[in-house]
């Protein structure tokens, strides 16, 4: 029997290499209709490392000091995708400096001559989109002492792809990928002269997804924070440029930047960096306040759930939680048993965080990544509150099932704060109990207060957790509420063993107390962030103990040691790392 997913990919490859040679027959363009306005931020210390001759991508770390960046051998198809999207290009432009042009302008024309003729894996519609962008927004620092045959290799180049995407925006998987491949066509059709008549069905199909993609309160359906920042951000860009033309949004775009700019704006801790769920990371440097500020929607307090997020906030201190149920289907591919799991960050210092994404790490790195134990969140006896399928035919795509189908939550006013109360029915299968998990932060964002209960709810689940707690010899169910702490993050037992102390780098000192009913350890962790060589090593506070009631309580808190003080001037400047 043949597999119809491997069929599907095939066609779709099939489809692209067609239209890729087509593309060829398609004329240059004169030139561009106006001077385009660089857009992307990008990283002086990955551009310094190009620079430099260290290529990484996806995790892979090749130095390649005088090799062309094309005839270099990929140890991934990530690797692969990083290279041929051109987004490194960002960081090359933010050095900004002769060695960073004429390196830019080395790989660009190196890919025209290597690639330019419809050859290689770059010719897929999304990372065409990414690549286009990218040559338009840096134009005037590529273009910048080339010659006349440069100019019209380099426009060439651009014409034939905009044709291809023109064809194939379609093919993108939908969501993340065809935006991409859909602003790419928008950009060129507005930025280059004589294509002006591709711009306008790209924007009516740009609009399409909107209203397919972004649901009513701003989300999308992965729930990853880093991927709504990035639809966010080409939406914006695509807005910017009809802007400039004296264009005005189309509505429906219009209105999905107006939804996503309070959810994004929920999901951003107080350092500005995203939370870290489902995949997501911190999103680029920069990004997230540069988007919103771009985007023209002015902040607007909302309460309640933003794309299945809670968020406390108080005084520079910001807590996160996830508080819906996973995503489902395809959608769930890169999704997380992270329910009830949350992060917080004191001022410019994450604190408590999850671990994050292992995906550019390997296959058991991103299935490791996903487990429950990975996030900061109560685990019971080492089980997930989800579980992974079986591989989708022909992909290592494996989808979140068993998940928690009924998350309750609620927001009320406590006496010296605000009072998060959510729980969820995970674990009700094969345990009989439901995870409850309050989370109150004061006023002065000075303690967040914790109670996790673990508590059977009918007579049904009574029965299922004695018949649980017979088959643990009655030694009771495990479990172990865990506390990811950040690496920059210096803990220690403190009090005899009662307590955790934890120095930030800013000199606050946040101290971990609890009630006494599980006992309390500092074991270590992860902490998985893209762009990194090797995952990093950090601590995690647990504690532990048997559930051996239908009710079992555990209380703990989480504050600043009284000797901090109010304002802390956190002047400890990041060095960003290469390893």
């Amino acid at each position: 029997m043949s597999n119809p997913d491997t069929m599907t990919n095939r066609w779709a490859r099939f489809q692209n290499r067609l239209y890729a040679r087509l593309s060829q027959r398609r004329k240059s363009v004169a030139g561009f209709a106006g001077t385009p306005e660089p857009r992307t931020v990008g990283s002086f210390a990955r551009g310094r490392q190009l620079v430099a001759g260290n290529l990484l991508f996806a995790g892979f770390l090749v130095e390649a000091q005088d090799t062309n960046l094309w005839d270099v051998a990929a140890p991934s198809t990530g690797f692969d995708n990083e290279r041929h999207g051109f987004a490194w290009l960002d960081d090359l432009a933010a050095v900004g400096d002769m060695r960073a042009r004429a390196k830019a302008q080395r790989w660009v024309w190196g890919w025209i001559a290597a690639h330019g003729r419809g050859t290689g894996p770059g010719w897929a519609p999304d990372l065409t989109g990414r690549r286009v962008t990218r040559w338009i927004n840096h134009a005037v620092f590529l273009l910048r002492g080339a010659d006349e045959t440069q100019s019209r290799a380099f426009f060439r180049a651009l014409s034939q792809q905009t044709w291809f995407l023109s064809k194939r925006w379609q093919a993108a998987t939908p969501g993340l990928p065809r935006f991409e491949a859909l602003a790419g066509l928008v950009q060129a059709g507005l930025a280059l002269e004589g294509l002006e008549q591709m711009a306008d069905p790209a924007l009516r199909a740009l609009a399409r997804e909107c209203d397919r993609q972004i649901d009513q309160q701003g989300g999308i359906s992965t729930r990853n924070p880093e991927e709504l920042l990035e639809v966010f951000t080409l939406l914006a860009w695509t807005s910017a440029a009809l802007s400039e033309l004296g264009r005005g949004t189309p509505g429906a775009q219009a209105n999905a930047i107006k939804r996503m700019a309070p959810t994004l704006r929920n999901l951003r801790h107080s350092d500005g960096a995203l939370a870290r769920f489902h995949g997501g990371g911190r999103g680029v440097e920069g990004r997230l306040d540069q988007a919103l500020a771009q985007s023209g929607v002015r902040p607007n307090h909302s309460t309640g759930l933003s794309m299945g997020y809670a968020r406390l906030y108080a005084a520079r201190t910001s807590v996160i939680m996830d508080a819906s149920t996973p995503p489902k289907g395809a959608a769930s591919y890169n999704a997380h048993a992270s329910t009830l799991a949350f992060e917080l960050t004191s001022g410019r210092r994450p604190l408590i965080v999850n671990c994050g994404s292992g995906a550019s790490f390997g296959l058991e790195w991103r299935r490791a990544g996903r487990a429950t134990p990975s996030h900061s969140t109560l685990c019971l006896d080492g089980f997930s509150s989800a579980r992974l399928s079986a591989p989708v035919l022909g992909t290592e795509n494996e989808a979140l099932v068993d998940a928690p189908q009924d998350v309750a939550v609620e927001f009320e006013d406590a006496f010296e704060g605000m009072r998060l109360m959510a729980g969820h029915e995970g674990y009700a299968r094969v345990f009989g109990l439901t995870h409850a998990r309050t989370l109150e932060l004061r006023f002065d964002g000075r303690e967040l207060t914790g109670e996790d209960i673990l508590l059977t709810t009918s007579d049904k689940a009574k029965r299922q957790f004695d018949k649980a707690l017979d088959s643990s010899g009655l030694k009771g169910i495990g479990f172990d509420v865990r506390f990811h702490l950040h690496p920059d993050v210096d803990a220690a037992l403190d009090l005899g063993g009662a307590a955790v102390s934890m120095a930030l780098k800013s000199g606050e000192i946040w101290v971990f107390r609890h009630d006494g009913v599980g006992k309390l350890s500092v074991e270590p962790s992860v902490y998985l962030e893209k762009g990194r060589l090797k995952p990093r090593a950090t601590k995690q506070i647990v504690l532990s103990g048997r559930a051996m009631e239908y009710a079992t309580r555990i209380r703990w808190t989480l504050s600043k040691a009284h000797d901090t003080a109010y304002a802390v001037r956190d002047l400890h400047r990041d060095e960003p790392e290469f390893d």
